[in-house]
């Protein structure tokens, strides 16, 4: 299953009281273009890899292979909590203790930001600059804070629009086909499509989703927010509208990513937006075996833009053996590697694999994907992505569920994150 951050919030106090200081503490210590200590930009030995339980699985082969070649500089993994904020919270009071516990992490794409404007993390610049080359814009995009690359994208993840072929034969080219379409499977007793609108990460995601599909946004490249433009509160607004007449399903304002996919998979729902994981489930379904197309997310006047997802490989700062985790971090993204993460369900962030044909015979969704992560986004670059994306939820659950129009409900957004981003 992709991993998307749980909207933390326990962490809020933590990192508001002490995150600035942990982050000028660190950049004191290591104040300089190649990422802190040049000795230990250039040192080598046994690191160790922190990442999140649920998807070690498909790192697990990849380690394995590393330490067989690598004797001397082993990589131990050390699994955190299933949980994104459980894995968070270890990973913050880890760094502003300056332990270096955890040489190269796993972080959830949202984080990079903040980990490098408390410089936690080593620049990959000087001793530590990488090629980013072949590598897919949206990941490398998601790694980069204030210009400056600061971690190396491991795997990555983007949308899908499934359709039930049975209960929906033709595939949507723009939004009003949606709506069309809906017509006929709500006159069918069906529910038409479900999405993730509870008040969680996933109702920031869709928002993100409708309002960069009308044209607009949540943040502008200045990091500002434009979720009051014209084209911002249209797309709003086509999401509203779609879950007042039902395009959208009702339960969707309580549907996470596994609602929904239960939702799809028993043949409730004749469309869903979901991650590619719900393939293989589609698959084995007999409710939707056979049945089943994907697509990119479709837009106001075609294809639509998808959040990203994914991880990106960060170096702690003050790690020892630097120039091993960096070395570790490329040997994740080797072609080889990156084709037994497509093989696990797990999206790759090589744009070439998705063009290899002995994948697709057997994950026939990959070239979708492909063009899906082409034409994703990053969510919003922000060292307060957490408090940001609650500003985002709040708002437009509210728009949804009918307490605020979308003005009010955009124009509260827009205060909101100003107040978190200044």
């Amino acid at each position: 299953m992709a991993h998307l951050p749980q909207l933390p919030t326990k962490l809020l106090a933590i990192l508001a009281a002490t995150g600035l200081t942990a982050g000028l503490v660190a950049c004191s210590s290591d104040d300089d273009s190649s990422g802190g200590d040049t000795a230990s930009n250039t040192s080598r030995g046994p690191i160790s890899f922190a990442m999140g339980k649920n998807d070690t699985g498909k790192l697990r082969p990849v380690i394995d292979k590393w330490n067989a070649a690598h004797p001397d500089e082993q990589v131990t993994l050390k699994e955190l909590a299933g949980e994104a904020d459980a894995q968070r919270e270890t990973l913050v009071q880890s760094l502003q203790a300056g332990s270096s516990d955890y040489d190269v992490m796993a972080l959830d794409v949202v984080w990079t930001a903040q980990f490098a404007a408390n410089g936690w993390l080593a620049p990959l610049t000087g001793d530590l600059e990488v090629s980013t080359d072949g590598i897919l814009d949206a990941p490398v995009q998601s790694a980069t804070y204030n210009d400056t690359l600061y971690a190396l994208p491991q795997n990555t993840n983007g949308q899908l629009l499934y359709r039930n072929t049975e209960l929906v034969p033709e595939a949507p080219q723009k939004w009003d086909d949606v709506v069309a379409a809906c017509r006929a499977v709500l006159e069918k007793n069906k529910d038409c499509l479900t999405t993730q609108l509870k008040q969680y990460e996933g109702i920031t995601i869709a928002t993100g989703n409708f309002m960069d599909g009308w044209g607009g946004g949540i943040l502008g490249d200045d990091g500002q927010p434009t979720v009051t433009s014209d084209a911002s509160r249209e797309g709003l607004q086509a999401l509203v509208d779609a879950y007042k007449d039902r395009t959208i399903a009702p339960g969707s304002t309580a549907a996470t990513e596994e609602e929904t996919n239960l939702a799809f998979t028993e043949g409730s729902t004749a469309m869903a937006i979901n991650w590619p994981y719900m393939w293989t489930n589609a698959q084995e379904a007999d409710a939707t075996r056979g049945k089943v197309e994907v697509q990119p997310l479709v837009g106001k006047d075609g294809t639509g833009v998808s959040t990203l997802g994914g991880y990106n490989n960060g170096i702690n700062v003050n790690s020892k053996n630097k120039a091993t985790a960096l070395d570790f971090m490329k040997f994740i993204v080797d072609p080889e590697n990156q084709k037994s993460f497509a093989e696990a369900s797990f999206p790759p962030v090589l744009a070439s694999i998705y063009d290899d044909q002995s994948l697709i015979a057997d994950f026939p969704y990959l070239p979708v994907l492909k063009e899906s992560l082409e034409n994703a986004k990053p969510r919003p670059v922000s060292p307060s992505y957490d408090a940001l994306s609650k500003a985002v939820q709040d708002n437009a659950y509210a728009a949804v569920n009918g307490t605020a129009d979308v003005d009010k409900a955009t124009t509260d957004m827009d205060a909101a994150i100003r107040n978190v981003t200044g």
